[in-house]
């Protein structure tokens, strides 16, 4: 083997470093286009001053409390004051601190201060509203809304998880649940679609099969859903006396056998017309375990089960992994208003834009995207018309460039494009990115276990801090607006 002097290994490397000092010096900062391949070169800037990781300072955090939140007092009496279930058990002084504000212009303020109204009012005129909460995989299994749920009802009433889908496919906190092995599920923003897009308002749904001796038998295939109250969730959503099944599409005749704590509870049938409907039962306390047998030679479409309380606040958690926010036009129309008017949606929080953020290209993309998801959320109105719109921004993302966790690029520029389509619509908005920090916070995320290793995901606490800024603005807002409706008054009284 030949050996090689030290000298001769110097000169060789000072050799190499001069041929590749020109490629380093003229390397665009987007890499090279090679025969349809990226590829990607040190900077000049880098080399002279190369970058280091950003971790940001997040003591802002230490502020937001996240702490009492499960009242177990309050579990522990629903069952034995069940004719004002969901009333708040202590009046709280209400949060105001708020690191963000919701984004509004007038039309907005209008728009959620008819929401805050009846908010205000609901437990004590002993009245029912909804708020749907819709989003992309960061709000999957309940995570952010199970809290702002529970904040929500303990301030002003409500009790139970609100709707949750015919089949879930997440681990949840909030319920439990199983159903039978030839229930499918349909979902709008995957695969297994329904062709009449009959979804109703969660934009998923299901069906069960038929089985192959049925027909042979002419007789009907029978399936079944079975529910559970949350052994380890917040204690309102512990609670419900109030529960509606949701469907549609019933083509033939179809049982309902309905079982409470293992006995049979009602007989019952759903009509056969092909339209939304809902059944609709009301039990003295909490179950233990309910049970939905259903028999029928054709299936029909099981838009959703709903476990309520009496009064106040319900708040349903829609998690659309994989979602842009702009599937809803795709959805039949009449199956999704039926579901808002029948449980009185009064809020609609649409969380979306992550999904899209690693496919823009440039600024004409996210455009676009912003433009189409103005149509979705003229859409939403458009079914649930006595609704306040709150969209609520992506969170920071990052991606691993040159060594280092950086934000996406179309991050800022998108959230701008939401917030303009929103107010458009005379939608509030308010930006998640923001109130995490801004561009680069999500690796300061991460490195305090907030968030996950993807840099996407916020982990359990992490949704707790995140859910809790937004409550702070959202209570905020709402201060604001009762406060200056006090005034209002004093002054129509000094008036007069």
């Amino acid at each position: 083997m030949r050996e090689y002097r030290p000298l001769n290994v110097l000169f060789f490397l000072l050799l190499t470093c001069l041929l590749l000092l020109p490629i380093v010096y003229f390397a665009p900062s987007q890499g090279y286009d090679l025969f349809g391949l990226k590829i990607k070169f040190l900077t000049w800037e880098n080399l002279l001053a190369p970058k280091t990781q950003e971790n940001k300072n997040l003591d802002f955090l230490e502020d937001v409390n996240t702490s009492d939140i499960n009242d177990d007092a309050f579990a522990l009496q629903l069952d034995s004051n069940q004719t004002e279930l969901g009333l708040p058990t202590k009046s709280k002084e209400l949060s105001i601190a708020s690191a963000t504000r919701l984004e509004q212009n007038d039309p907005a303020k209008i728009l959620l201060g008819g929401f805050f109204e009846q908010l205000k009012n609901a437990a004590s005129k002993k009245e029912k509203i909804s708020i749907f909460h819709y989003g992309d995989s960061q709000i999957e299994g309940d995570r952010m809304t199970a809290f702002i749920r529970q904040r929500l009802q303990s301030e002003f009433g409500g009790a139970g998880p609100g709707l949750i889908p015919a089949i879930n496919v997440y681990n949840t906190i909030s319920f439990g649940h199983a159903y039978s092995s030839n229930f499918e599920r349909k979902i709008i923003f995957g695969k297994e679609k329904l062709y009449s897009n009959k979804y109703g308002a969660m934009l998923s749904a299901a069906t069960f099969t038929i089985d192959s001796l049925s027909d042979v038998e002419n007789r009907p295939t029978e399936a079944w859903i079975e529910l559970t109250p949350s052994t380890k969730g917040y204690s309102r959503c512990k609670a419900f006396t109030n529960i509606s099944l949701f469907y549609n599409d019933c083509q033939d005749t179809c049982a309902v056998d309905v079982y409470v704590n293992g006995k049979l509870y009602q007989k019952d049938s759903l009509k056969t017309d092909g339209l939304p409907h809902k059944l609709y039962y009301k039990v003295k306390t909490t179950p233990e375990k309910i049970k939905f047998v259903l028999r029928s030679k054709k299936s029909p479409i099981i838009s959703g089960i709903s476990l309520e309380g009496d009064i106040g606040v319900q708040m349903n958690n829609i998690a659309m992994r994989g979602s842009s926010g702009t599937q809803f036009s795709s959805v039949d129309i009449e199956s999704m208003s039926y579901m808002h008017k029948e449980l009185n949606t009064k809020l609609v929080i649409l969380q979306f834009g992550g999904n899209s953020i690693p496919f823009f290209k440039d600024s004409s993309a996210v455009r676009a995207y912003s433009r189409r998801f103005k149509r979705q959320v003229q859409l939403i109105q458009k079914c649930a018309p006595n609704a306040a719109i709150l969209v609520i921004g992506p969170s920071d993302m990052s991606q691993l460039q040159d060594g280092i966790y950086t934000t996406y690029p179309f991050i800022p520029y998108c959230i701008e494009q939401m917030k303009k389509q929103t107010l458009l619509t005379g939608g509030s908005f308010w930006s998640l990115y923001n109130a995490m920090g801004g561009k680069d916070s999500m690796y300061a995320w991460v490195e305090n276990k907030l968030a996950g290793k993807d840099y996407i995901h916020f982990t359990p606490k992490g949704a707790r801090k995140a859910s809790q800024l937004f409550y702070n603005a959202f209570i905020n807002a709402y201060s604001a607006w009762d406060s200056q409706k006090i005034i209002n008054k004093k002054k129509e009284i000094i008036n007069e």
